[in-house]
């Protein structure tokens, strides 16, 4: 059976991009494939949370993965930092990236556009601790965005210069995974083609109906068509691309009708919008709250899955040890 992985940064909250772009997919995927689905908690630390930010981010995004649907009896859910063969083999790949090639990547250029007062290593090689997160568990296929795919090459990079420098055959290649039709694209709310936190344009699974409402309410539009049947502009667009994702047929053939005629009314668009956003993940903002308050359940899900993530990751350490030539005396 094929290995996939995915994680998510524990100060990225799920929002409508995540949800139906990918963690939807991840509930069918986790019966067809051995899935590990991780909280990145180490990765955060680049921009130094604090320590009360931490454990309520973890846990956020640990309910929100369960609300969505992922079945911690199925996938292997894990934290990051819970794991320290990770940081281990992140050590040693480090030993195989070259200064060069990890500042030519294109997150740490924006990384250190967006926070130049913190421009530390970890920024640096980023690359490299993702890279261990996905082999540690020597996973072959990693579902990744195309901000990601650059990370991937890395990881590929990385793969083969261990397997090439000790003449082994130990690490497989990862490929992008690629969900083909069920993959969903969900645009921004500011006219952008990507929803997203460092857009700030994102709605979240844990917003409430208020927030939802002001912020599709604030979402960029034009003065309306002035031509039947005209192009929409991409603000526009992407409005509709949304509705059409959360509201039913009916709806969405209402409003678009509605603007090939020219008597579309963006006001009346964004309150039924926010209406059935808020409808479609009602349910999952219950199941979070549910989660949230059964701490035991929660302990119970982190602890299974550790176990589990353990054992797959101190198997590939061990074995990386022995190929490289780190015995006990």
């Amino acid at each position: 059976m094929e290995i996939v992985l995915s994680g998510i940064r524990s100060t990225g909250k799920l929002h409508l991009g995540n949800y139906y772009g990918a963690v939807r997919n991840f509930v069918k995927m986790q019966h067809d494939y051995k899935c590990f689905f991780f909280i990145a908690d180490l990765h955060s630390l680049t921009t130094h949370p604090k320590p009360g930010n931490w454990i309520e981010s973890v846990k956020q995004v640990l309910c929100e993965y369960l609300a969505a649907g992922i079945d911690p009896d199925i996938a292997t859910v894990y934290i990051q930092s819970n794991l320290p063969e990770v940081s281990e083999l992140y050590l040693i790949l480090n030993m195989l990236a070259y200064k060069g090639e990890l500042e030519r990547t294109t997150t740490f250029k924006e990384k250190i556009r967006l926070q130049p007062d913190n421009i530390n290593a970890g920024l640096l090689t980023y690359p490299v601790l993702m890279a261990a997160d996905i082999i540690i568990h020597r996973a072959n296929k990693v579902p990744v965005g195309k901000d990601q795919e650059q990370h991937l090459e890395m990881t590929r990079n990385l793969a083969g210069r261990f397997n090439k420098l000790y003449g082994v055959d130990y690490f497989p290649l990862p490929d992008a995974f690629n969900f083909g039709k069920d993959l969903i694209k969900i645009p921004g709310l500011d006219g952008s083609g990507k929803m997203g936190k460092s857009e700030d344009n994102g709605i979240y699974l844990s917003d409430d109906a208020k927030t939802i409402e002001k912020k599709v309410m604030r979402a960029v539009t034009d003065s309306g068509p002035t031509q039947m049947n005209q192009k929409m502009p991409e603000p526009i667009k992407n409005l509709f691309t949304i509705m059409e994702v959360v509201s039913t047929t009916d709806t969405f053939g209402h409003f678009h009708d509605k603007y090939n005629k020219c008597e579309i009314r963006y006001g009346e668009m964004k309150k039924q919008l926010s209406h059935d956003i808020n409808l479609a993940i009602e349910p999952i903002r219950q199941k979070v709250k549910e989660y949230s308050s059964n701490p035991e359940y929660l302990r119970k899900v982190i602890k299974m899955g550790q176990e589990k993530a353990h054992e797959s990751a101190s198997k590939t350490l061990h074995e990386v040890r022995e190929i490289i030539g780190i015995k006990e005396f």
